[in-house]
């Protein structure tokens, strides 16, 4: 399915390897001069086609197992009893397991199959603590694993397992394993309670089993790892509960000093490296037993179920060295064990293009799931956004290529079990549309999700047009008929149908978009992994594509309209052109091609043959809320030889300090791809990637180079007729590590004692930094100097400075390997900030049901409000709550989207609350000054 024909234009070249790119570029003392920029080098054997991976035609189905279909009612309660908070088993509670298991899975294959789809991902299905009581949830979702090496039972056996994969893979169809290298259950607790706040390295160092204090950045990926103490090492000393002792499996996952034991995550800083989800306990990933433990766990299950991939969750909470060797070994494993096409793909839940192929290339990994795509394909499809911001959108394409990686490997989709579905987004963008107008923009995003680069990921039910009231358990609604009450309230888009009732309609308009796509790039292989070149709108010269956050990709902004965008095969030479319009109108446009007069035939839309102008503009006219494809009846016209090729001056990104910009500039407009080389002066050539969509260009990272170390770079280009040619040389110098203030921002108002943060791009364990203030603008002082990776902290005491006095932060780096390094300066001024004032303030916690909420945990429960004091500025209510152990937080505006935790940590770890019996009356008082809150009782 993924084999690739033979080209009919030049030679494919093998990709080299980041191992070989790093050996190639080592350090050298100068950069070749001009007259060495061929140095005796064929053009022809240097050029490369764009890397096509072994994954970059796949359609995924993402299903959570316990919500897909109830095969077997004999494991509902995985044999624990009747009791939910044994068995996590309430077919009534979106919290709660609700049924589907593997053989309900498996039952439904006619049903999958038929979407079109090549591979089945699985949430995780290992063996899971059936409940977490604090959190009056269950495991279903798979996320608190205890058992690493059988399925839970709540889903069936590790044979039916085997049997699953085995059915699927007889259909030609993959298996894909959801799995956890970050987090484990929560078992471990700590002397002094559970759920605590993180304790920064800079605050308590990591200490050695003799009591040494140590960074373990200095070890990360490596063999020298100190012995650890669970009495000395860490901030908090681990404890297990009796009978606990050996609950985990493989036996290694009980040693708590495998463990960071600092307390839990505000999942970000330092804290979402080493920090607990809510307790669940965090590994150490920098220690090479848990890197060597989560190698085998893995290499064991492809061994013994044939599994086809992994989709890795919470990555970007692991450390880069474990990426660096756990990526490699396992794809070797793997592809020496037959899986020619072994595939993994991380979560990294971020939106910036710089920031998600970071994994890519300095980790090492093969791929991420496009949280960037996801956020521009809302913006279009479903709110209506600007053509251009799509537009540039895929222009930014160009920060995943590499010398074994691109955009084309990316897992592309619309919404997931986390953050909501689309159908979600498409009610909650259009709150005034009617039924046929969400059904249109949510068929539209399928549209865009399978006609553009990527491989396409449906999440189950968005084919039947479920809608949900938001993420995580509002988006887990049963595919079987259910009983949650939250769930038979949601509408369902396209249907009269209700979730009271089983959804396998293969009639519904969702299925059949998606199984007429899925058809439509099986017999038109282009339109899942050709080369993608935006065409329409034009783009403003000189569009910001490093601004990549998903918001504002600074392509100018603009009315709703038509997109359009050419897939072009390298075996066939033909141009498809896409064209999409998100107006609640019809559209026109004349698209550019490189078929001048060619005739064009609609494949899929499209009212008849269109026949391009003697410039290639083709004029296309396009439905409101609809897309066309056309092909052109004849390839692309075969140039007589290749254009001349220049490499621009080389400069650091803005993005990212640690990659050069490297853009080639073409005096042509035809099918070309360019391979881009660099070396040191002593080095040899080494491939660091090859584009096959204009503007041309890498973002080469340079992060394991020596500050000054010259590089060369040069780039060939290849056109459709297997012409090449070659650029001069151009030199550049990799820059030194920027240090620079995060906290306090620039502008902020200061008070009292604050923490002055500082982090480094890039990021190394060697860094030593100094963190200093100026007064006035008077002579810098020092307040702390911190070794620790990968932030660095010192404390400030502005107490004693008058209110409106300026005061200046910088940092000031140093290492063995280079000079000095001087941050920019970030100035702020004393004085209170002003408080403001949320909407609304609530008090969700484990006693809201109590309290007469529906549920535990609602921010936006009317019975958990509190009321504001206009003259004090404070929030407060009171409530009857039950003799007990409770939890809490502090939640703005009805939605977690802004909460407080412990010691008013912003996402920070719940508030323990002791209710004693005979003080049953609970007075909250929360202060949106500093986001504490006491509890009174009467």
């Amino acid at each position: 399915m993924s084999q690739r024909p033979a080209s009919r234009f030049l030679r494919l070249g093998a990709a080299a390897s980041i191992v070989a790119l790093c050996a190639a570029l080592g350090a050298a003392p100068a950069l070749a001069g001009p007259d060495d920029t061929a140095s005796g080098d064929d053009p022809a054997a240097i050029a490369e086609h764009s890397l096509r991976g072994p994954v970059t035609d796949e359609v995924f189905y993402f299903v959570m197992a316990d919500r897909f279909e109830n095969g077997s009612t004999d494991n509902d309660t995985a044999g624990l009893g009747d009791d939910p908070m044994v068995s996590g088993f309430d077919p009534t509670s979106k919290a709660f397991y609700n049924g589907g298991d593997l053989a309900g899975l498996a039952s439904r294959l006619d049903y999958i199959e038929g979407m079109g789809v090549d591979s089945i991902w699985l949430t995780p299905s290992f063996a899971n603590k059936a409940v977490q009581p604090e959190d009056r949830s269950a495991g279903y979702h798979g996320y608190w694993i205890t058992d690493f090496t059988r399925i839970d039972p709540h889903l069936g056996t590790n044979d039916e397992l085997a049997a699953l994969i085995d059915a699927a893979h007889e259909r030609g169809m993959k298996v894909y394993f959801d799995i956890i290298t970050n987090h484990t259950a929560d078992v471990i607790g700590y002397e002094g309670g559970s759920r605590l706040a993180y304790v920064g390295k800079d605050e308590v160092p990591y200490r050695t089993a003799d009591g040494d204090a140590f960074d373990d950045r200095d070890h990360a990926g490596e063999d020298s790892f100190p012995a650890l103490d669970p009495a000395t090492s860490f901030p908090y000393t681990p404890v297990l509960e009796p009978g606990e002792e050996d609950l985990k499996v493989p036996a290694w996952l009980n040693d708590v000093t495998l463990y960071h034991n600092r307390g839990d995550t505000t999942f970000v800083g330092e804290d979402s490296l080493y920090g607990d989800f809510f307790g669940l306990d965090d590994l150490f990933t920098e220690h090479p037993r848990v890197v060597e433990g989560m190698i085998d766990i893995y290499e064991t299950w492809i061994a013994d179920f044939g599994i086809d991939g992994f989709r890795i969750d919470t990555m970007k909470h692991v450390n880069d060295e474990f990426w660096q060797r756990f990526g490699p070994e396992v794809l070797a494993f793997a592809r020496d064990a037959g899986k020619s096409e072994f595939f993994m793909f991380g979560e990294v839940f971020d939106t910036s293009k710089p920031f998600l192929s970071h994994f890519t290339t300095r980790g090492e990994m093969q791929s991420t799931l496009d949280f960037a795509f996801q956020a521009a394909a809302r913006d279009y499809a479903s709110a209506g956004g600007s053509p251009a911001d799509l537009g540039a959108f895929f222009v930014a394409d160009d920060w995943f290529t590499d010398a074994d990686s691109n955009v084309y490997q990316l897992p592309t989709f619309l919404g997931n079990h986390d953050m909501g579905r689309i159908g979600f987004f498409v009610a909650e963008d259009n709150p005034d549309a009617d039924d046929d107008e969400l059904l249109a923009r949510h068929l539209l995003a399928h549209d865009l999700l399978f006609l553009s680069r990527g491989n396409p990921v449906v999440y189950y039910g968005d084919e039947q047009g479920f809608t949900g009231d938001g993420g995580d358990q509002d988006a887990r609604q049963t595919l079987f008929a259910s009983q949650v009450e939250d769930y038979l309230a949601d509408d369902l888009l396209g249907t009269d149908r209700t979730h009271a009732e089983d959804n396998f309609a293969t009639d519904h308009p969702a299925y059949r978009r998606i199984a007429e796509l899925a058809a439509l790039a099986s017999d038109h292989p282009a339109l899942r992994d050709g080369a993608h070149q935006h065409r329409y709108p034009p783009l403003p010269d000189g569009t910001d594509t490093d601004d990549t956050d998903g918001d504002d990709t600074g392509a100018g902004g603009g009315e709703p309209g038509v997109v359009a965008f050419s897939r072009i095969a390298h075996d066939d030479g033909r141009e498809y052109v896409v064209a999409l319009n998100n107006g609640t109108g019809e559209a026109t446009a004349t698209v550019p091609t490189w078929v001048p007069g060619g005739v064009f035939e609609p494949v899929r839309g499209g009212d008849t043959t269109r026949t391009a102008g003697a410039d290639g503009g083709l004029t296309v006219t396009v439905p409101a809320l609809s897309s066309v494809v056309y092909v052109s009846s004849a390839p692309i016209p075969v140039s007589e030889e290749a254009p001349a090729i220049s490499v621009a001056p080389v400069v650091v990104s803005e993005e990212d300090n640690a990659r050069m910009v490297v853009a080639a500039e073409v005096a042509g407009d035809s099918f070309y791809e360019v391979t881009f080389q660099a070396r040191t002066a002593d080095g040899d050539w080494a491939t660091i990637g090859t584009d096959d969509s204009a503007p041309f260009r890498v973002y080469h990272d340079v992060a394991d180079l020596a500050s000054g170390t010259t590089v060369a770079y040069r780039a060939v280009v290849a056109d459709n007729g297997g012409h090449t040619a070659m650029s001069d040389l151009v030199g550049a110098t990799v820059p030194n590590p920027i240090p620079t203030i995060d906290t306090p921002a620039a502008g902020d108002l200061v008070a009292g004692t604050l923490d002055v943060v500082a982090t480094v791009d890039p990021e190394r364990a060697s860094h030593v930094v100094e963190l200093q203030r100026s007064i006035d603008g008077v002579s810098w002082t020092t307040l702390g100097i911190d070794d620790s990776s990968p932030v660095y902290t010192a404390p400030d005491d502005v107490s004693d400075l008058e209110d409106g006095t300026v005061v200046r932060y910088r940092a000031v780096l140093s290492d063995a390997d280079r000079d000095v390094v001087v941050g920019p300066v970030t100035e702020v001024e004393v004085g209170a900030p002003p408080v403001v004032q949320p909407d609304a303030v609530s008090v969700p916690g484990s006693f809201n049901a109590e309290i007469g909420c529906a549920d535990d945990w609602l921010p936006d429960c009317p019975e958990a409000q509190l009321t504001l004091d206009e003259a004090t500025g404070l929030w407060s209510a009171t409530f009857e709550i039950p003799a007990g152990e409770w939890e809490l937080k502090i939640a703005h505006d009805g939605s977690w989207d802004v909460n407080f935790g412990q010691d008013g940590a912003p996402n920070g770890p719940n508030l323990a609350l002791t209710v004693v019996e005979g003080t049953e009356a609970v007075t909250f008082t929360y202060d949106p000054a500093t986001h504490l809150v006491t509890a009174t009782m009467s």
